[in-house]
C-alpha cells in the first residue's frame, strides 16, 4: 500500500502548487516577504503610513453556489466569489484588504479544475488589490462526492483606528445609498436550487452564476476623496436587507427602504413568482439587486454619488426600532 493507492496523489498537489505560484506572484504587494511554498506566509506589518493600525479579518465560503459550478462544469469564477465574500466584509469598516488565503478541499484532486478555481481567486485578489499569500489544498478520499470540492477563504486588512467606519454617527435624516449587485452573489442558493430545475439553472446561468461584485476599489476611492463622509457600510449577504442593515445602526435608528428606488433585476421577480416566495422572505434571503449599502448625511450624498457609477438613493434613516427595516 501507498498514499496514492489510498486516494491521495501528492504529485498532483505539488503540480498544483507550482501552477499557483505565478498566479500568486501577479497579485503580490510589496509588503509580502516570502513566496508561496513555505509552511507559513510572511507579511511586513510595519504600516508606517498609519498612526494606529488596526488589523481587520474575515472568513467565508461560496456555499451551495458551488453546486452550480459542478452542474455547469464552470470553475473559473467561483474563486472571485470566494475573495469577494471576505474583502467586501472587510471594506465595511473602511479597511484596505492586504492579503488572502484559500482552503480548497476535495475527495480527489483534479488539477485542471483546481487550477481554474485558483485563477479565479487570483483574479478576485487583483480586483481587491490584495495579495494571494498562501492557502491549503486538502485531498480527502471518501469525504466529498467525485468531482466536487469545497472552498473557504480568509482575508486580512488594515485601517487606521481613527478612520474606522462603525455606524455610531448615523442619525435620522441620513440617506441610504445602494450599490448594485451582479446577481444573487453567493447567498440563497439552497433556495434557488429548490426553485429551479437543473435545466432551468442552466438556462438562467448568466444571471445566477455571475461572480460576486467586489466593491473595494470604488469604496476606498470614495473614502480617500471624501473622508468622514460614509457613516456606515453594510454588505448585503446572508440575511439580505432585513438582517444586515440593522447590524450597523445605533439604537433608535431605523432604515426605511423605497422598493421602487432601483430597477429590480428580472431574475428576482422570477424567483419570487416561480417559487411562490413571500416578499419578506425575498428581502431576508437575497440581496435583491443591491450588494452594498452606504449611509451618508443628506448634504453629502449628491457629491458622494458622483464617485459611484450606478449608486442609487434607496431610502433614509428615521427614528425607530433599528431591528425592523421597513420596505415601503
Amino acid at each position: 500500500m501507498d498514499y496514492r493507492k489510498a486516494g491521495v496523489n501528492i504529485n498532483a498537489g505539488e503540480r498544483l502548487v507550482e501552477m499557483i505560484k505565478p498566479l500568486a506572484k501577479a497579485t503580490r504587494r510589496p509588503e509580502v516577504i516570502a513566496d508561496i511554498g513555505g509552511f507559513s506566509a510572511l507579511f511586513d506589518g510595519s504600516f508606517r503610513k498609519l498612526r494606529h493600525p488596526v488589523l481587520v479579518s474575515s472568513t467565508d465560503g461560496v456555499g451551495t453556489k458551488l453546486k452550480l459550478a459542478f452542474l455547469l462544469n464552470k470553475h473559473d469564477t467561483v474563486g472571485i466569489d470566494l475573495v469577494a465574500m471576505g474583502v467586501n466584509d472587510i471594506i465595511t469598516c473602511g479597511a484596505e484588504p492586504l492579503f488572502f488565503l484559500d482552503y480548497f478541499a476535495c475527495g480527489r484532486l483534479d488539477v485542471k479544475n483546481a487550477s481554474k478555481v485558483i485563477k479565479g481567486i487570483a483574479e478576485g485578489c487583483k480586483q481587491a488589490g490584495c495579495t494571494l499569500i498562501g492557502g491549503e489544498t486538502a485531498e480527502m478520499p471518501g469525504f466529498y462526492p467525485p468531482g466536487e470540492y469545497d472552498l473557504a477563504g480568509f482575508a486580512v486588512g488594515v485601517v487606521d483606528k481613527d478612520k474606522i467606519i462603525n455606524g455610531k454617527n448615523i442619525k435620522p435624516g441620513d440617506l441610504v445609498i445602494g450599490l448594485p449587485s451582479s446577481g444573487p452573489h453567493s447567498n440563497g442558493y439552497s433556495l434557488i436550487r429548490k426553485i429551479f430545475t437543473n435545466v432551468e439553472l442552466k438556462k438562467y446561468q448568466k444571471e445566477l452564476f455571475a461572480p460576486t461584485k467586489i466593491y473595494v476599489r470604488e469604496i476606498l476611492n470614495a473614502i480617500r476623496y471624501m473622508p468622514n463622509t460614509i457613516k456606515g457600510l453594510a454588505h448585503i449577504t446572508g440575511g439580505g436587507f432585513l438582517d444586515n442593515i440593522p447590524r450597523i445602526l445605533p439604537p433608535q435608528c431605523q432604515v426605511q427602504i423605497n422598493a421602487g428606488a432601483w430597477p429590480l433585476p428580472e431574475i428576482f421577480y422570477l424567483m419570487e413568482q416561480k417559487g411562490n416566495v413571500p416578499v419578506e422572505e425575498m428581502y431576508r434571503t437575497f440581496n435583491m439587486g443591491i450588494g452594498m449599502i452606504m449611509i451618508v448625511a443628506k448634504d453629502r450624498s449628491a457629491a458622494l454619488l458622483k464617485l459611484f457609477k450606478d449608486g442609487k438613493v434607496l431610502g433614509q434613516v428615521v427614528k425607530g426600532n433599528r431591528d425592523e427595516v421597513k420596505i415601503v
